[in-house]
Protein backbone atom coordinates (compact mmCIF):
# COMPACT_ATOMS: atom_id res chain seq x y z
CA UNK A 1 0.00 0.00 0.00
CA UNK A 2 1.47 3.35 -1.05
CA UNK A 3 1.69 6.65 0.81
CA UNK A 4 -0.13 9.86 -0.07
CA UNK A 5 1.80 12.97 0.94
CA UNK A 6 0.32 16.46 0.65
CA UNK A 7 2.88 19.18 -0.04
CA UNK A 8 1.44 22.51 1.08
CA UNK A 9 2.39 26.09 1.85
CA UNK A 10 0.67 28.99 3.53
CA UNK A 11 1.47 31.37 0.69
CA UNK A 12 2.85 31.41 -2.83
CA UNK A 13 6.51 31.86 -3.69
CA UNK A 14 7.91 29.12 -1.47
CA UNK A 15 8.94 26.92 -4.42
CA UNK A 16 6.45 24.19 -3.53
CA UNK A 17 5.86 23.01 -7.10
CA UNK A 18 9.59 22.89 -7.88
CA UNK A 19 10.14 20.93 -4.68
CA UNK A 20 7.39 18.46 -5.58
CA UNK A 21 8.96 17.87 -8.99
CA UNK A 22 12.47 17.34 -7.61
CA UNK A 23 11.41 15.06 -4.74
CA UNK A 24 9.22 13.07 -7.12
CA UNK A 25 12.10 12.62 -9.54
CA UNK A 26 14.35 11.57 -6.65
CA UNK A 27 11.83 8.98 -5.43
CA UNK A 28 11.52 7.59 -8.95
CA UNK A 29 15.31 7.45 -9.14
CA UNK A 30 15.27 5.33 -5.98
CA UNK A 31 13.04 2.82 -7.76
CA UNK A 32 9.76 3.97 -6.22
CA UNK A 33 6.73 4.14 -8.49
CA UNK A 34 5.73 7.76 -7.90
CA UNK A 35 2.66 9.74 -8.91
CA UNK A 36 2.70 13.54 -8.84
CA UNK A 37 -0.83 14.88 -8.52
CA UNK A 38 -1.39 18.54 -9.32
CA UNK A 39 -4.27 19.70 -7.14
CA UNK A 40 -4.22 23.38 -8.11
CA UNK A 41 -7.44 23.49 -10.15
CA UNK A 42 -7.42 26.27 -12.75
CA UNK A 43 -3.80 27.26 -12.02
CA UNK A 44 -1.88 24.07 -12.69
CA UNK A 45 1.80 24.29 -13.57
CA UNK A 46 3.38 21.04 -12.42
CA UNK A 47 3.12 19.79 -16.01
CA UNK A 48 5.29 22.73 -17.10
CA UNK A 49 7.96 21.98 -14.50
CA UNK A 50 8.07 18.35 -15.65
CA UNK A 51 8.06 19.20 -19.36
CA UNK A 52 4.88 17.16 -19.91
CA UNK A 53 2.44 19.81 -21.13
CA UNK A 54 2.31 18.42 -24.66
CA UNK A 55 1.71 14.89 -23.40
CA UNK A 56 -1.21 15.64 -21.06
CA UNK A 57 -4.52 14.50 -22.52
CA UNK A 58 -6.60 13.91 -19.39
CA UNK A 59 -6.81 15.28 -15.86
CA UNK A 60 -8.08 13.99 -12.53
CA UNK A 61 -11.66 15.00 -13.33
CA UNK A 62 -11.65 12.33 -16.05
CA UNK A 63 -10.79 9.70 -13.46
CA UNK A 64 -13.38 11.02 -11.01
CA UNK A 65 -16.08 10.93 -13.69
CA UNK A 66 -15.03 7.39 -14.71
CA UNK A 67 -14.18 8.48 -18.23
CA UNK A 68 -10.79 6.86 -17.72
CA UNK A 69 -9.00 4.72 -15.19
CA UNK A 70 -6.14 6.16 -13.17
CA UNK A 71 -3.63 4.16 -15.20
CA UNK A 72 -5.11 5.50 -18.45
CA UNK A 73 -5.08 9.13 -17.30
CA UNK A 74 -1.54 9.40 -15.91
CA UNK A 75 1.41 10.44 -18.06
CA UNK A 76 4.81 8.79 -17.63
CA UNK A 77 7.89 10.99 -17.65
CA UNK A 78 10.17 10.10 -20.59
CA UNK A 79 13.38 10.34 -18.51
CA UNK A 80 12.15 8.66 -15.32
CA UNK A 81 10.63 5.25 -15.85
CA UNK A 82 8.75 5.30 -12.55
CA UNK A 83 7.62 8.95 -12.45
CA UNK A 84 4.04 9.78 -13.44
CA UNK A 85 1.86 12.89 -13.53
CA UNK A 86 -1.88 13.38 -13.13
CA UNK A 87 -2.69 17.00 -13.68
CA UNK A 88 -5.51 19.26 -12.49
CA UNK A 89 -8.35 20.53 -14.68
CA UNK A 90 -7.90 23.93 -16.29
CA UNK A 91 -11.35 25.14 -15.17
CA UNK A 92 -12.56 25.47 -11.60
CA UNK A 93 -15.93 23.98 -12.56
CA UNK A 94 -14.24 20.58 -12.73
CA UNK A 95 -13.09 20.56 -9.09
CA UNK A 96 -13.45 17.29 -7.20
CA UNK A 97 -15.74 16.55 -4.31
CA UNK A 98 -14.07 15.21 -1.14
CA UNK A 99 -15.63 11.80 -1.83
CA UNK A 100 -14.22 11.69 -5.37
CA UNK A 101 -10.77 12.72 -4.12
CA UNK A 102 -10.86 9.98 -1.50
CA UNK A 103 -11.66 7.41 -4.18
CA UNK A 104 -8.89 8.75 -6.41
CA UNK A 105 -6.28 8.61 -3.66
CA UNK A 106 -7.31 5.09 -2.66
CA UNK A 107 -6.64 4.06 -6.26
CA UNK A 108 -3.27 5.86 -6.14
CA UNK A 109 -2.29 3.93 -3.00
CA UNK A 110 -3.03 0.67 -4.79
CA UNK A 111 -0.95 1.50 -7.89
CA UNK A 112 1.95 3.64 -6.62
CA UNK A 113 4.53 3.58 -3.85
CA UNK A 114 4.18 7.34 -3.37
CA UNK A 115 1.65 9.95 -4.42
CA UNK A 116 2.82 13.53 -3.89
CA UNK A 117 0.02 16.09 -4.03
CA UNK A 118 1.04 19.59 -5.11
CA UNK A 119 -1.64 21.65 -3.38
CA UNK A 120 -2.47 25.20 -4.35
CA UNK A 121 -0.91 27.89 -2.17
CA UNK A 122 -2.98 29.10 0.76
CA UNK A 123 -5.70 27.44 2.80
CA UNK A 124 -8.53 27.26 0.28
CA UNK A 125 -10.35 24.39 -1.42
CA UNK A 126 -7.22 22.93 -3.02
CA UNK A 127 -5.55 22.78 0.39
CA UNK A 128 -8.54 20.99 1.89
CA UNK A 129 -8.75 18.45 -0.94
CA UNK A 130 -5.03 17.72 -0.70
CA UNK A 131 -4.87 17.29 3.07
CA UNK A 132 -8.15 15.68 4.10
CA UNK A 133 -7.23 12.26 2.73
CA UNK A 134 -3.43 12.38 2.84
CA UNK A 135 -1.34 10.08 5.04
CA UNK A 136 1.31 12.73 5.69
CA UNK A 137 1.75 16.43 5.05
CA UNK A 138 4.83 18.51 4.36
CA UNK A 139 4.67 22.26 4.98
CA UNK A 140 7.04 24.20 2.73
CA UNK A 141 8.37 27.56 3.92
CA UNK A 142 11.28 29.87 3.36
CA UNK A 143 13.05 31.61 6.24
CA UNK A 144 11.34 34.93 5.57
CA UNK A 145 9.29 36.03 8.60
CA UNK A 146 6.08 36.37 6.58
CA UNK A 147 6.44 32.83 5.23
CA UNK A 148 7.13 31.41 8.68
CA UNK A 149 4.06 33.16 10.07
CA UNK A 150 1.95 31.67 7.28
CA UNK A 151 3.52 28.27 7.99
CA UNK A 152 2.37 28.58 11.61
CA UNK A 153 -1.17 29.27 10.42
CA UNK A 154 -0.97 26.29 8.08
CA UNK A 155 0.12 24.01 10.93
CA UNK A 156 -2.93 25.08 12.93
CA UNK A 157 -5.12 23.82 10.08
CA UNK A 158 -3.33 20.46 10.12
CA UNK A 159 -3.68 19.61 13.80
CA UNK A 160 -5.56 16.40 12.99
CA UNK A 161 -2.41 14.77 11.62
CA UNK A 162 -0.88 12.37 14.17
CA UNK A 163 2.58 12.88 15.59
CA UNK A 164 5.31 12.05 13.10
CA UNK A 165 3.10 12.63 10.06
CA UNK A 166 3.55 16.38 9.73
CA UNK A 167 6.90 17.90 8.69
CA UNK A 168 8.62 21.10 7.63
CA UNK A 169 10.86 21.69 4.63
CA UNK A 170 12.81 24.94 4.62
CA UNK A 171 13.17 25.78 0.95
CA UNK A 172 15.18 28.34 -1.03
CA UNK A 173 17.57 28.84 1.83
CA UNK A 174 19.94 31.78 1.38
CA UNK A 175 22.79 32.04 3.85
CA UNK A 176 23.09 35.80 3.48
CA UNK A 177 19.44 36.26 4.37
CA UNK A 178 19.86 34.07 7.45
CA UNK A 179 22.82 36.14 8.57
CA UNK A 180 21.00 39.42 8.02
CA UNK A 181 18.06 38.14 10.07
CA UNK A 182 20.41 36.64 12.69
CA UNK A 183 18.38 33.48 12.31
CA UNK A 184 19.11 29.80 11.93
CA UNK A 185 17.24 26.64 11.05
CA UNK A 186 16.30 25.99 14.68
CA UNK A 187 14.52 29.35 14.67
CA UNK A 188 12.55 28.31 11.59
CA UNK A 189 11.59 25.00 13.21
CA UNK A 190 10.48 26.76 16.37
CA UNK A 191 8.49 29.33 14.40
CA UNK A 192 6.66 26.68 12.39
CA UNK A 193 6.37 24.27 15.29
CA UNK A 194 7.30 21.25 13.18
CA UNK A 195 10.07 18.64 12.93
CA UNK A 196 12.41 19.21 10.02
CA UNK A 197 12.30 16.92 6.98
CA UNK A 198 14.89 18.82 4.96
CA UNK A 199 16.64 22.06 4.08
CA UNK A 200 16.94 22.97 0.41
CA UNK A 201 19.39 25.72 -0.60
CA UNK A 202 18.52 28.31 -3.22
CA UNK A 203 19.64 27.31 -6.72
CA UNK A 204 19.54 30.10 -9.29
CA UNK A 205 19.47 27.62 -12.17
CA UNK A 206 16.35 25.85 -10.94
CA UNK A 207 13.62 28.31 -12.08
CA UNK A 208 15.16 28.53 -15.55
CA UNK A 209 15.47 24.77 -15.96
CA UNK A 210 11.98 23.98 -14.67
CA UNK A 211 10.59 26.78 -16.81
CA UNK A 212 11.93 24.76 -19.74
CA UNK A 213 10.58 21.51 -18.29
CA UNK A 214 14.04 20.12 -17.53
CA UNK A 215 13.53 18.57 -14.10
CA UNK A 216 16.64 16.46 -14.71
CA UNK A 217 18.74 19.43 -15.81
CA UNK A 218 20.38 20.32 -12.51
CA UNK A 219 23.95 19.25 -11.94
CA UNK A 220 24.30 16.02 -9.95
CA UNK A 221 26.18 18.08 -7.37
CA UNK A 222 23.56 20.84 -7.16
CA UNK A 223 22.72 21.59 -3.53
CA UNK A 224 18.98 21.67 -4.28
CA UNK A 225 19.08 18.34 -6.09
CA UNK A 226 21.15 16.69 -3.36
CA UNK A 227 18.84 18.02 -0.67
CA UNK A 228 15.76 16.66 -2.47
CA UNK A 229 17.43 13.26 -2.87
CA UNK A 230 18.01 13.25 0.88
CA UNK A 231 14.38 14.16 1.54
CA UNK A 232 13.28 11.31 -0.72
CA UNK A 233 15.49 8.89 1.18
CA UNK A 234 14.01 10.07 4.49
CA UNK A 235 10.51 9.53 3.13
CA UNK A 236 11.60 5.98 2.35
CA UNK A 237 12.58 5.50 6.00
CA UNK A 238 16.36 6.03 5.76
CA UNK A 239 18.28 8.01 8.36
CA UNK A 240 20.09 10.73 6.46
CA UNK A 241 21.93 13.62 8.15
CA UNK A 242 21.12 17.16 7.07
CA UNK A 243 23.41 18.68 4.49
CA UNK A 244 25.73 21.41 5.61
CA UNK A 245 24.49 24.56 3.87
Amino acid sequence: MGQVIAIVSGKGGTGKTSLTALIGAALAGLGKRTLLLDCDVGLRDLDLALGLSDRVLMDFSDVAAHRATLEEAVVRHPEFEKLYLLTAPVTTSAALSPEAMRELLDAARESFDFCLIDAGAGLGESFQLATENADRAVVVSTTEPSCLRDAQRTVMELNDFPSGKLHLVVNRLRRRLLKSLRANIDDAMDAAGLPLLGVVPEDEDLPVLLGKGKVNGLSYYSGARRACRNIARRLCGERVPLMKV
